[in-house]
């Protein structure tokens, strides 16, 4: 299959660093692909500083990274949608190898990733990441998922619901196939892991995601993931 990348950059309160982001996507508007920013409402300038840098920019209210995301889904007018957080940076090239692994007729995938600091932590966590993903067949959004609109449209999109989106949406689309696992990698901030302390943020993820696995309510674990 081959036709219209649009990416889709959900973003809330993220005016220090969507420019950047956006800057990097341009070789990619420049080459007739679409970018979509949806912000979720923000209050310090996200939108604006958007504009301008993406071909679209939609306020949906009331935030929400997965109602985010379908809203961008929803009006993007490529064949192969691409979500990228808005701290993430895509490797060169990028592009091109979604589209390789479209074609040699993958359903959806995602990107090994590191994470910007230089902690030696990190690396492991990146490691570890990367390694989980491969084995499991389910992605985090931090990995920037690809998928077909056909693939996502009949996995219903991703479910509104307020944290684990992403391994919800992988766990649909798992049913249909596995997914292409490419090496990038992106670069994603790794700001939450530096202000909150790498092993505490490791312990956290490693708790809500087993919660999740084990039935938990996705809105009890956001609010405990909004105070580590």
């Amino acid at each position: 299959m081959s036709g219209r990348l649009s990416v889709v950059v959900p973003a809330l309160g993220e005016a220090a660093v969507i420019g950047a982001a956006l800057r990097a996507l341009a070789p990619l508007r420049a080459a007739g692909e679409e970018v979509i920013v949806v912000d979720g409402g923000s209050a310090d300038g996200t939108a604006e500083a958007a504009r301008g840098l993406a071909d679209r920019v939609l306020v949906c209210r009331p935030p929400g990274r997965a109602r985010q995301m379908n809203a961008g889904a929803a009006v993007a007018r490529g064949t192969i949608l691409w979500f990228l957080h808005a701290d993430t940076l895509p490797a060169p090239g990028a592009a091109e190898a979604i589209r390789a692994a479209v074609a040699a007729g993958a359903g959806w995938g995602r990107f090994d990733v590191r994470l910007s600091g230089a902690h030696p932590l990190l690396r492991v966590v990146e490691r570890a990441m990367n390694l989980r993903s491969r084995l499991t067949g389910i992605a985090t959004g931090d990995q920037g998922i690809f998928v077909r609109r056909d693939w996502f449209e009949a996995a219903g999109g991703f479910p509104d619901i307020p944290l684990m989106e992403d391994i919800a949406l992988s766990r649909a689309l798992r049913r249909r196939g596995r997914p292409a696992c490419l090496a990038g990698p992106l670069v994603t901030s790794s700001r939450r892991w530096e202000a909150h302390g790498v092993v505490r943020t490791i312990l956290l993820m490693w708790r809500l995601r087993l919660a999740y696995f084990l039935g938990a309510d996705p809105a009890r674990l956001a609010r405990r993931y909004a105070r580590p």
